[in-house]
């Protein structure tokens, strides 16, 4: 006996091998119109499951034929491609897009449940199939048989609350016919009661109650489990489906045919299965609500989205669809209306609520020429606005798109859970057989019940569905969080090393300044007042579109101030403008332009050098031949700035400035900020070699970036961020993006990535503690020692539970809000300044007093002495020499301005703003 009950194991074992693991037939591919072509069953896993010789380079069209309904395959994932599609039910919807490369890539179903394996293999579709790429990449359409267009949210979730409304429906009837079988086999069995009615306890009974819970009840979990099984797969519902075949089949037997066992063999266990059953369809429907939470940020996305929109067009003011918004199209938005799609204002003034897609929540003043997003809140004034992107290419739908892309990728940290969800069921399988095997060899009798009852424990308590969804799950509602936080986040592996950064290069201009000059310093000589200062330095510079003339006169505006009337308005080439307000001359400029009109420039020369200090633009003003004051001009700090670096270093993370600026303009602003590290006077081209010089140092480094420039250096990060408002390019090179531009968002990035993290850490290691305790517990490892089994039923409620604790807590993330960012004083820094570019770069304490060596070569470049922007010595637009000192200018107004004055600035003295008109 014993030896056959182990051949018996033995065998079945190696089928069970050769059916999961051996050689399957592949999906066939076919070519049309240059499209490679394959056609795939959903219904209960994929099928084909394995597509084998599709060609790198080619477009590939795969044709879901979905035949059911259900959360599970309700969306297909391809997380190499970017595909994250909605695969309606009993339709047949087509998922385009073109492998670049050969390798192995995997698809499955939105919460990891149901996969399939493409593998790519050969060479690179020739040129003319290649060409026909475009308008295949990572897209997903309906195919005939379908009709209209694809699903959009609300068809998800009606598709939803009709499963849970089927769910409900199996559910009570479940409980209703269940009830009374445990109510009479536990109030006898259990406690011993005597005044139970017989006939509860009639097996037919039992059995024709329990035959509709079975068939009916369990119906969604067993037509999945046999589907899976007839593609060679298996998963929960496969599990489950064993178990629950196993009692119902033994007790149909002992009902039917008692005779054919022996006394101790005739128990039913009818009750066990009706709880079961229900039990998990309980936890089924518990567990497809709560789903339904994860995926509440794209909802909201969506919902965002206007209806109708009111368009000027011939002459009249007509409300159309959103649909049918043209680019181009004159838009009308009244106080209090949504924007339908993006566009730029043309006509009156207002602000807007853009809180929804930036995260930020003051509102923003719109006037003529700003641009506005779709989606926002008008709440003032009423706009007219010009369309200039609607449909797909809004910023809302690319945000959808993008929140999308992110929920269908996958995290690193999933590889694992991957692999052992691939072997999970078929071993569980394996030792539900080995358990039955020993069992039946040493187990108590009745050998045979003991050995059914703890293998069909271990077949139900298994639990595969919370190792797949562990991660997906965390991942689906960080992205969407993030979304709602105006952060935009990728990809899941930018999620999850977003929170081992230890490193965060902050590029200046854009990032942690606002990228343009602004008034900053109004200082009067004399008894001059700040604001007749300004209003004529305004006035004159008001005929100029110098970039520094331009702040001027915009800090003028702000102030309300009346510019007066000029007269003989002159440029002076490298030195400044001159014009006559009132009657008398106004010099603006620098030192030279005053000396040269006999000006007495000593007053000014201390406040000039103490901006010239701080990293501002001095501009030194003259009325009738008398020094009037200086006006500082300067990139002004975001707000908010100062108080994300400190935030981000009490995190642990070290922040380092990366600038093309000079050392002294570099220091300077590294210390209103509170930042330690500076790397300054670096080229374009050698950013992203001081990211990979900071990674050989050990670090995991993240990179904020806005402008074309940055690209490069976003790219070589290990996390790239960029601000919303920079370039489309650093925007494309990046892992996450920053919607509102402000820094406050690299640090709620970071909190969120550790918050996700810690998040899938706690559902995997339940979900591995859950099945590592509970299989061998069902197999009866404590019976030996501790007399103790596993009912199928306790198991059955373990089971439940157990994917429920996993979604349960995915969902806790919803809960995860930003943490204020406290504006702490700052403390007093010293910026340690390196020189960019160079292979051995030589850090230096930077003080405010210390001289900058200006224009001196270091390796390929020098500094302009006078303007400060760093400068190739080979294309330097003149050079002088000076005390043995070669000096290299981006312009030969810099040069005239040296010149003037080679001691001073010769001598690395503070620059002077030199603008000419």
């Amino acid at each position: 006996m014993g030896w056959l009950v182990i051949s018996v194991a033995v065998v079945l074992t190696g089928l069970l091998g050769w059916f999961f693991f051996g050689p399957r037939k592949a999906g066939r591919v076919e070519l049309e119109d240059g499209v490679q072509v394959v056609r795939v069953t959903v219904d209960g896993g994929y099928s084909p499951d394995l597509i084998e010789g599709v060609r790198p380079g080619v477009p590939v069209r795969i044709l879901f034929d979905r035949r059911e309904g259900g959360e599970c395959t309700s969306r297909v994932v391809m997380p190499d491609f970017k595909v994250n599609a909605s695969l309606p039910a009993f339709r047949t919807t087509a998922v385009e897009f073109t492998p670049a490369e050969a390798g192995e890539f995997r698809f499955a179903c939105g919460m990891n449940m149901v996969s399939g394996v493409i593998r790519v293999s050969g060479d690179r579709g020739v040129a003319g199939q290649t060409a026909q790429a475009v308008g295949h990449e990572h897209t997903a359409v309906p195919s005939a048989p379908a009709q209209g267009a694809a699903p959009d949210a609300s068809e998800e979730d009606a598709e939803r609350a009709a499963e849970i409304r089927d769910l409900v429906r199996r559910l009570v009837i479940g409980a209703a016919l269940t009830a009374p079988v445990l109510f009479a086999v536990m109030a006898s069995e259990l406690f011993r009661v005597t005044w139970v009615p017989e006939f509860l306890m009639n097996p037919w009974l039992q059995l024709a109650l329990i035959t509709p819970v079975m068939f009916y009840t369990g119906w969604p979990i067993h037509r999945v489990g046999w589907r899976a099984l007839s593609h060679r797969n298996a998963d929960m519902n496969s599990l489950i489906t064993l178990g629950t075949v196993a009692a119902f089949g033994y007790s149909v037997l002992v009902t039917a045919m008692p005779g054919l066992l022996p006394d101790e063999l005739r128990q039913v266990y009818f009750e066990a299965v009706g709880v079961i059953v229900t039990l998990i369809l309980l936890g089924r429907l518990l567990e497809t609500k709560a789903k339904a939470g994860t995926g509440e940020a794209i909802r909201k996305l969506i919902g965002l989205q206007p209806r109708t929109a009111r368009i000027e067009r011939g002459g009249q003011e007509l409300e159309v669809s959103v649909e049918d918004v043209l680019v181009g199209d004159v838009v009308v938005i009244r106080p209090g209306e949504k924007l339908p799609v993006d566009g730029e204002v043309v006509s009156g003034a207002s602000t807007i609520d853009e809180a929804m897609v930036t995260g930020e929540s003051m509102p923003v003043t719109k006037t003529v020429g700003d641009a506005v997003i779709g989606a926002t809140i008008n709440t003032t004034g009423s706009l007219r606005y010009v369309a200039t992107k609607v449909g797909a290419d809004t910023m809302l739908a690319q945000i959808i798109k993008l929140v999308r892309e992110a929920q269908g990728s996958k995290a690193p940290i999933q590889r694992l859970a991957d692999k052992v969800s691939g072997y999970f069921v078929p071993a569980v399988i394996a030792i539900a057989v080995w358990t039955f095997a020993f069992w039946m060899l040493f187990g108590p009798p009745p050998t045979f019940v003991f050995a059914l009852v703890a293998a069909v424990s271990v077949l139900i308590i298994a639990c595969p569905c919370a190792l797949g969804l562990a991660t997906p799950m965390s991942i689906t509602v960080g992205t969407g969080k993030g979304a709602t936080h105006g952060i935009l986040i990728r990809s899941a592996e930018a999620l999850e090393t977003a929170h081992k950064l230890d490193a965060m290069i902050l590029d200046k201009t854009g990032t942690i300044t606002r990228g343009v000059p602004a008034l900053t310093d109004v200082l009067p000589a004399g008894d001059l007042t700040e604001a007749r200062l300004l209003a004529t330095v305004a006035a004159v510079e008001r005929t100029s579109e110098h970039p520094l003339a331009t702040a001027i006169v915009a800090g003028a505006v702000e102030r309300g101030l009346r510019l007066p009337a000029v007269a003989g308005f002159e440029s002076v080439t490298g030195q400044g403008v001159r014009a006559t307000v009132d009657g008398e001359q106004v010099l603006v400029g620098n030192r030279r332009l005053l000396e040269s009109a006999g000006v007495d420039v000593q007053p000014l020369l201390a406040a000039h050098d103490w901006l010239a200090g701080q990293g501002k633009t001095p501009m030194l003003a003259a009325f009738g031949g008398r020094p009037a004051g200086v006006i500082g001009v300067a990139d002004t700090l975001k707000e908010g700035s100062a108080a994300a670096v400190a935030a981000l270093e009490a995190r642990g993370i070290q922040v380092v400035m990366m600038t093309g600026d000079n050392r002294a303009t570099a220091a300077a602003i590294a210390a209103q900020v509170g930042i330690r590290r500076v790397v300054a006077e670096v080229l374009p081209e050698h950013k992203a070699a001081e990211v990979r010089r900071l990674q050989a140092e050990g670090k995991v480094v993240g990179m904020v970036g806005d402008g074309i420039n940055d690209a490069p250096a976003l790219a070589q990060a290990d996390v790239g961020s960029a601000i919303g408002t920079g370039t489309d390019v650093a925007i494309e090179s990046s892992d996450i993006t920053l919607i509102s531009g402000a820094l406050s968002g690299v640090v709620t990035a970071v909190d969120l990535s550790r918050a996700t993290m810690r998040n899938i850490k706690q559902n995997l290691a339940f979900a591995f503690l859950y099945n590592t305790l509970g299989i061998p517990i069902a197999a009866g490892v404590l019976y030996p020692a501790f007399g103790v089994t596993l009912s199928p039923v306790i198991a059955a409620g373990a089971m439940a539970l157990s994917s429920l604790s996993v979604v349960t807590n995915a969902n806790r993330l919803r809960r995860f809000n930003p943490r204020p960012i406290p504006d702490i004083p700052l403390a007093a820094v010293q910026p340690v300044v390196e020189v960019g570019g160079t292979e051995a770069p030589h850090p230096t304490q930077h003080h405010r007093e210390e001289t900058p060596m200006f224009g001196k070569k270091k390796t390929s470049k020098a500094i302009d002495p006078v303007c400060g922007m760093s400068v190739d010595p080979a294309k330097a637009a003149a050079t002088r020499e000076h005390d043995g000192t070669t000096f290299y200018f981006c312009s030969t107004s810099c040069a005239e301005t040296f010149d003037a004055d080679p001691h001073r600035y010769g001598h690395g003295q503070a620059r002077t703003a030199h603008h000419g008109h």
